[in-house]
């Protein structure tokens, strides 16, 4: 069977003046991906699946995840391709050494050999493209995002919020950030930190002063993050929250007045500091790491992905923005100013005075904007520094204490908000 290219056969010399990711890029275009490559060169599909002896899984950004018939595509193909990216990074892909992680420069690997895998040979391919996928006018009209909650996020951006984007996997969170953060100032410095190579910010902005770091067996996100602090970054990128290191990563860096944008796992906006706080593997103070959170990280950001059975269509969501802040008491405290539910109505209330005053003081006044469907007066600013409230368009306002050990506690068992929208599976 051909072993694919060889990285130690290539002329050395071609290599000069290159980046190791356009020599990556330069080693992973030889591999041969037979039939499959049409599927990789389709924008519209993000992810791609192998299992069970030759079915193909799809995931795309209309159509959610459907399989698809292809002969071509079989077990032989698979270890072709597996062979072909263990032989580039110098590994073997055997019963010895059964998983083999692979990442190009747009595309992440995963392969199981057919000695763990017993029904054959699994992969699953995620293609990681360096651009920028999400654009107002086509969001706005795709219902992904309001006007209004659209312009105010970028306001956010400009005047150096804290920002997680939380959802499941597949539901849009690295793109989001990655829109959010080309709204971030040109002379701002960014320092990205991932495990596995996604934003890809620096190539999209190469006239930036964008520094991509890469954690690894040796460099972790603490050594990482360290040499990062030493660059003088404005901006810090994580791509995903997602280990106690990565928590710890983020705590001490907004708390030492760096800006933040990352994503993270969890089932709504408002889990957000609770999620951080469960990834945790020390027996920190939980109040003291609340209040931390709470103070530093202004904005949560949850991201959907659902069947919508009026359109019939696989669709993306913003559903809820959660601000989070710490009152005068030393309490912390969240707000839902957007909440989109699954029957499309919306719960809109304005921000606290707490986060009118953290953006003026980075320059932006929110009450000199104008948002659509959102209603930032400047009256209300002084009327919520006196009594905590929100300007509530709709209902009352939306303004939580949260009695954190209790809520901790009950985070487990705390049913999922979104446990009626419809799973894909079912209608296939």
């Amino acid at each position: 069977m051909n072993q694919g290219i060889n990285a130690y056969d290539l002329n050395p010399s071609s290599n000069q003046n290159k980046t190791n990711t356009e020599i990556n890029a330069n080693l992973f275009s030889n591999i041969d991906f037979g039939p499959l490559k049409a599927y990789l060169d389709d924008d519209n599909i993000t992810d791609i699946s192998y299992c069970n002896n030759g079915q193909v899984w799809l995931k795309s950004l209309d159509k959610g995840e459907y399989r698809v018939e292809n002969p071509g595509i079989n077990n032989e193909l698979m270890e072709k391709i597996a062979f072909q990216c263990a032989n580039i990074m110098g590994k073997t892909f055997n019963m010895a050494s059964p998983l083999l992680d692979s990442e190009s420069s747009e595309l992440r690997m995963n392969f199981i050999h057919d000695s763990i895998a017993r029904n054959g040979i699994a992969a699953v391919f995620r293609k990681t493209p360096a651009k920028i996928r999400l654009e107002k006018e086509k969001i706005v009209e795709q219902k992904y995002i309001t006007t209004g909650i659209h312009d105010f996020l970028i306001e956010c951006v400009k005047g150096h919020c804290n920002i997680i984007v939380s959802g499941e996997t597949g539901s849009g969170k690295t793109e989001l950030v990655k829109y959010l953060a080309s709204h971030t100032a040109f002379n701002e410095k960014i320092i990205t930190i991932e495990d596995t190579l996604e934003l890809h910010l620096d190539r999209i902005f190469p006239e930036r002063d964008i520094v991509a770091m890469k954690t690894n067996n040796i460099a972790s996100y603490s050594d990482v993050l360290v040499a990062c602090m030493r660059q003088n970054p404005k901006w810090i990128l994580l791509s995903e929250v997602r280990s106690a290191e990565a928590v710890t990563a983020v705590r001490n860096s907004i708390s030492s007045g760096h800006n933040i944008l990352s994503t993270i796992h969890a089932d709504k906006a408002s889990s957000i500091p609770y999620r951080l706080y469960s990834l945790l593997e020390s027996n920190i103070d939980v109040e003291q790491f609340m209040t931390t959170i709470y103070r530093y990280i202004q904005l949560g950001i949850h991201v959907r992905a659902r069947y919508d059975k009026v359109t019939g269509k696989f669709m993306r969501e913003v559903c809820e923005v959660t601000e989070f802040f710490v009152n005068e008491k030393n309490e912390p405290k969240s707000n839902t100013i957007y909440r989109k539910n699954i029957d499309g109505t919306e719960v809109i209330n304005g921000p606290s005075g707490y986060l009118i005053d953290y953006l003026e003081s980075q320059g932006v006044n929110l009450g000199e904007k104008k948002f659509d469907g959102l209603n930032f007066d400047p009256p209300f600013k002084e009327d919520n520094k006196i009594q905590n409230t929100v300007n509530n368009m709709n209902s009352n306002t939306n303004v939580q204490s949260i009695p954190i050990n209790n809520t901790l506690n009950n985070y487990n068992s705390t049913p999922n908000t979104n446990s009626n929208i419809i799973d894909v599976e079912e209608i296939l």
